[in-house]
């Protein structure tokens, strides 16, 4: 599968973008994963897909990380990493504390209006709308944030945790911050944490880390 590399700086970290070209992909291609035994029996989207994310992670880490029973990634110990699929592109990143990684393409008017109550109550939205970004662009940073909330808090987070389990509560140029509920965490109720954002090549990208 042919595929281009590039990083990105955001929040300090340095974020691995693979960008492939889904006509190139040939089956052997998923021989190139130690654990390609555990994909056989997924679509070929899905096998694209997975290798392209741990292509982002072995250029991240200079290792391939294993699956787990969930198929989430099995890290280094000491290391935290995240990856994330939108399309044709992938993203990952390694940090040394718990870390989640997003990237969605940007929600059209259309799919916004269908799917923006679904994502933000009416608090939210004034929030977002407040801040002055256009609605699609900050209903899908909403999205985002709290796709890359459950990623770095997945260890804490209560099974299924839903996206009224943390509530938009400030968004920024450059950042957006999440107020926890006792629906996300109970011991986490209450604390705010804040995503760094971007948009790089018509990809919205968020990302947020926390001791």
């Amino acid at each position: 599968m042919d595929y281009h590399h590039t990083t990105l700086p955001l929040a300090g970290l340095t974020l691995h973008r693979i960008d492939f070209d889904p006509a190139t992909w040939r089956d052997a291609d998923l021989f190139w994963l130690p654990h390609h035994t555990q994909l056989h029996h997924t679509s070929q989207k899905r096998q694209r897909e997975h290798l392209a994310g741990r292509l982002a992670a072995f250029h991240a880490l200079g290792a391939i990380p294993a699956i787990g029973d969930n198929g989430a990634p099995v890290w280094p110990a000491g290391v935290f990493g995240s990856i994330s699929h939108s399309g044709t592109t992938a993203l990952a990143v390694i940090a040394t504390r718990p870390v989640g990684v997003d990237i969605e393409r940007c929600l059209d008017a259309k799919l916004c209006a269908e799917l923006a109550d679904s994502i933000v109550d009416a608090d939210e939205r004034a929030v977002l709308t407040a801040s002055g970004q256009p609605l699609p662009l900050a209903i899908t940073l909403a999205f985002s944030a709290k796709e890359s909330l459950y990623k770095a808090f997945s260890a804490r987070a209560l099974p299924y945790p839903g996206f009224a389990s943390a509530r938009v509560t400030a968004l920024t140029d450059a950042q957006l911050s999440l107020t926890l509920s006792a629906r996300f965490c109970p011991a986490l109720a209450g604390e705010t944490v804040t995503a760094d954002w971007c948009v790089a090549q018509d990809d919205v990208i968020t990302l947020l880390s926390h001791n």
